[in-house]
């Protein structure tokens, strides 16, 4: 299974986006191979931004990619992971952060703890905190 970061969907399905023709690959590949997945928190995130939410899980869904819950297990590493995250970013910024984990870091952690692949065009947070975990970028 590829599980596929939020950015992926956004950049597949909007027109002229830097990686739409990257993002639209990804998806046909890992729906024809390995098989395609977004978590709840992915799905979240993509429902805030549309006029018509409760037709997001069906577009998806059309488009071969499963919608998937968040394994309970991750709630810890994305803790540990964003626990090391916000000590860096007060040290090398001294600015503080919320105490809510941010959506990566749970989309991270359920890659890792189920041992797939990342598709995502934003290797920064994935790369440091979840060094284990496959990226696929562009």
């Amino acid at each position: 299974m590829i599980l596929l970061d939020t950015n992926v969907l956004i950049y597949a399905s909007t027109q002229n986006s830097p990686f739409e023709a990257w993002s639209k690959q990804i998806i046909a590949d890992a729906v024809v191979t390995q098989g395609a997945a977004v978590n709840a928190i992915s799905l979240a995130e993509i429902c805030a931004g549309e006029n018509q939410p409760e037709k997001v899980a069906d577009t998806i869904r059309s488009w071969g990619i499963n919608i998937l819950d968040i394994p309970a297990a991750a709630a810890e590493i994305s803790a540990i992971a964003y626990r090391d995250y916000r000590k860096r970013r007060h040290i090398h910024s001294d600015k503080d952060s919320p105490i809510t984990p941010l959506p990566d870091f749970f989309i991270g952690a359920h890659a890792q703890i189920m041992g797939w692949s990342l598709a995502t065009a934003d290797l920064g947070r994935f790369q440091t905190y979840f060094p284990s975990v496959i990226l696929i970028t562009p």
